[in-house]
């Protein structure tokens, strides 16, 4: 029996190009599929990192792509096995994938990503006669109208599964972009792409994929709410029997402190006593005292309203007065990145903030950190605190989304389950106490470490989850081609 071939298509992807978990996602999740089974591919944007970074390109396919010339390569990169939309006037850009160099979106976005879509509709329709997918997989709304290119082309085609990584992000245009990405005027109804009087890529994806999951099971809950589904709570409730909440992972061995070369200690779960040199490295950096009963926390975060980091800043008195000492890593909105700036010039022998992202001080954090905050509003499923867990850095989290389902409270489970502190609802005021539950509890040195040895027991592989996404694949395939 032949391996199912799954398509995916995705606007980012790891280690080549990343803004967010999203990459992570769509570096990761294939590898596991092909220890499953799957053969899998990945269409991705030629942007220049990808460009710099494809092994043994070959054209398969030559086409106008809305507004200049384009060609379909495929090639690999490491592990991944790659077909690239070679189209420079859409992609060839510097820096951030979505934003130009003054922080906006590029206004031709619709069109770019539209182009990805297009492509994956002709890969789907039988266009690279040496991979016809069983199933096109679409990551979020830069992919999102690959399953609404396939339902309006009237070709027998393969099933299409829609992942929403976060549906705040629904890649909404004027109508006026009908015309120009090629879909029948049609479409443009209430059980098309229209959305209040745009054209929503992400609503195209929910209302024509065969399958839709989300990224965690409580968000999957949470969406289908009025609140929670921004906008499209109605079309998620209609479409619930398609709908499945899966965890994410995360890459083990990218994410191992027994061989993570970027930190200054190695350690297991075995060695966890090494773990506090990397403590005392991570206050050396960031200009503190070392000192081992002080309780050190961690952020590493986009500075978003969504991350909660806001009620970070208004515990500051708490953790100050606790004697807590913060590290923070990160950037996004100027007046969040002015703030923590302030707060560590203020203090800088108990708080430190690096504005910017660095990869290897990431994972310096994950293993210095005591605990690590993720202070969401909402949160799809999140990867810091899976990485946490690994790190044996503690996590004290809001209680919404994937942060639910991933971290078991001290108070509300056996001690041979708990991993960390939860809180809800989501306000400062809660997130103080958590703060002060945590820094008791760090007292009580026998305590902390059955929290550290849980977590780091925890399986935050994909194994387990790259089953359930071929399941769902094998599911929908077994309904019959469309």
């Amino acid at each position: 029996m032949k391996p199912m071939r799954v398509l995916s298509v995705v606007s980012e992807i790891y280690p080549i190009i990343k803004t967010g978990g999203l990459a992570d996602v769509a570096g990761a999740l294939p590898v596991a599929l092909k220890a499953a089974g799957v053969d899998i591919r990945s269409l991705v944007p030629g942007y220049p990192a990808v460009m710099a970074a494809l092994e043994r390109a070959e054209c398969l396919h030559e086409t106008p792509a809305f507004g200049g010339a384009s060609r379909l390569l495929a090639g690999s990169a490491g592990t991944l096995d790659l077909f690239v939309l070679d189209a420079p006037h859409l992609f060839a850009r510097p820096g951030n994938p979505y934003l130009s160099p003054e922080g906006v979106d590029w206004p031709d976005n619709g069109l770019r990503f539209a182009a990805l879509a297009r492509m994956a509709w002709h890969i789907g329709i039988g266009g690279v006669s040496s991979f016809e997918p069983d199933i096109i997989h679409a990551h979020d709304w830069q992919a999102a109208l690959t399953p609404a290119y396939l339902h309006y082309g009237g070709q027998r085609r393969p099933k299409t599964v829609l992942t929403v990584h976060n549906l705040a992000y629904q890649g909404i245009f004027p109508r006026q972009i009908i015309e120009e990405i090629g879909l029948p005027a049609e479409s443009f109804t209430i059980d098309g792409v229209e959305y209040y009087g745009d054209v929503s890529f992400l609503k195209a994806g929910l209302q024509f994929a065969d399958a839709i999951t989300t990224v965690s099971p409580t968000y999957a809950r949470e969406i289908q709410s009025d609140e929670g589904g921004m906008g499209l709570g109605g079309l998620l409730r209609a479409r619930s029997g398609v709908l499945r909440g899966i965890l994410n992972g995360i890459d083990t061995d990218v994410w191992n402190p027994a061989t993570d070369p970027s930190i200054s200690q190695r350690f297991s779960l075995h060695t966890i006593d090494d773990r506090s040199a990397n403590k005392m490295a991570l206050q050396r950096r960031f200009g503190f005292e070392p000192d081992d009963s002080a309780l050190l926390l961690g952020v590493i975060s986009r500075l978003t309203p969504q991350k909660g980091l806001d009620l970070l800043l208004d515990c500051i008195p708490t953790l100050l007065k606790e004697g807590m000492q913060l590290v923070l890593l990160g950037s996004g909105e100027a007046d969040l990145q002015d703030r923590f700036e302030a707060a560590a010039k203020a203090n800088p022998k108990q708080i430190g903030a690096t504005i910017g992202f660095d990869e290897a001080l990431a994972h310096q954090i994950q293993a210095g950190a005591d605990a690590l905050v993720v202070p969401s509003r909402f949160e799809p499923c999140g990867l810091t605190q899976l990485c946490a867990l690994r790190y044996g850095a503690v996590p004290i989290v809001s209680a919404v989304g994937g942060l639910q389902d991933t971290v078991r409270d001290v108070d509300e489970t056996d001690r041979g389950q708990a991993t960390g502190f939860t809180f809800k609802p989501v306000t400062s005021a809660e997130l103080s106490v958590a703060l002060r539950r945590a820094r008791s509890v760090f007292q009580d040195k026998a305590a902390w470490r059955w929290l550290q040895t849980n977590g780091m027991s925890t399986d935050v592989s994909w194994r387990g989850r790259a089953r359930q996404y071929a399941e769902v694949y094998s599911q929908i395939a077994g309904e019959g081609a469309a």
